[in-house]
């Protein structure tokens, strides 16, 4: 067990950033909220934990505190603006801010070089990024140091969002996506929970990527530009975007799908467009719809009735 988690230890580590990040939007989509903001909190928080490792001698933890900060205190002015708009204009508003923040990581330094007297003061280190020194991992009970916290986010969001999705607030919630208009009638502040949910998206993305930024060690633009954004999205959709669940299962099998197809080499984001759209066709509730699984338990039942009619058989005999 310990020798094939050590083997595979990368892929845990991207499948469990990449489950908190599924989540991170499935709270926004659960609202009925398309936001394709989840990318730039992304990098709000890998940039904040990065700028920070590299310029200071603070612990980590308290760069990991300060991103989801940062990311909480950008996303309540935005969301306040952005959610006035709906379906795909408000896809296009919070596509349109992770675009921004991409372009602040590759042109920032020349803001931040008119407001100092160093000519060469590097913060953001342009499209060549910020490259985070290498530490050797310790393993503590067969993972790595490294692992652990990520873990321990993923499962705390897990909670979170699944205690969210069976209390009053989470039905408050799923009545908002069903029919906003019967929901104000109702005195339900749809405001206030719309952004009450962008907002705590955006914190568990900029976490994730806080937690993420020691993994890949290189933060720079391109590895939050749209298709990222895409990806995060795809998550939720495959896996099913009603039920917490969804975003685990579609994170796990979209992470670790491109491990097992490594021949198709950058052909990942023509995969990942193909699954959606067969998913949207023929799973519509996704991964996660109970009656997907059926079929499995039917030929599970059916092979324990095989196994004990020839059991019978044989005592018979």
């Amino acid at each position: 067990m310990f020798e094939f988690l050590s083997n595979n230890i990368s892929t845990i580590n991207f499948v469990l950033i990449n489950i908190s990040l599924g989540l991170s939007i499935y709270i926004t989509l659960a609202t009925g909220l398309l936001s394709l903001a989840n990318a730039g909190f992304m990098a709000i928080g890998a940039y904040t934990v990065a700028i920070i490792q590299t310029q200071t001698h603070i612990p980590f933890s308290f760069g990991f505190v300060m991103a989801i900060a940062l990311g909480v205190t950008l996303a309540l002015p935005i969301g306040i603006v952005a959610l006035g708009l709906r379906d795909i204009y408000l896809a296009i508003a919070t596509l349109g801010f992770g675009e921004i923040v991409r372009i602040i990581a590759l042109n920032g330094d020349k803001v931040v070089r008119l407001f100092s007297t160093n000519k060469d003061v590097i913060v953001f280190n342009g499209a060549e990024g910020i490259t985070l020194a290498y530490k050797t991992p310790t393993i503590i009970f067969g993972l790595p140091d490294t692992t652990w916290p990520i873990l321990i986010y993923c499962l705390v969001a897990i909670y979170i969002l699944a205690t969210l999705h069976n209390s009053r607030y989470g039905r408050i919630l799923a009545s908002i996506r069903q029919d906003e208009t019967a929901a104000s009638t109702l005195g339900i502040n749809v405001a206030r929970y719309k952004l009450f949910a962008f907002v705590l998206g955006s914190a568990i993305a900029a976490g994730a990527g806080a937690l993420g930024a020691p993994i890949v060690r290189v933060v720079d633009p391109h590895n939050y530009v749209f298709s990222r954004g895409v990806d995060i999205l795809a998550y939720a959709v495959l896996g099913g975007m009603t039920h917490w669940v969804g975003p685990i299962l579609g994170a796990t099998v979209l992470t670790s799908l491109p491990e097992a197809l490594r021949f198709l080499k950058d052909q990942r984001d023509i995969v990942n467009g193909l699954i959606i759209m067969l998913s949207i066709i023929y799973l519509p509730a996704g991964l996660a719809d109970p009656r997907v699984w059926t079929i499995p338990r039917k030929l599970f039942a059916l092979l324990g009735s095989m196994r004990s009619s020839a059991r019978n058989d044989s005592k018979g005999l």
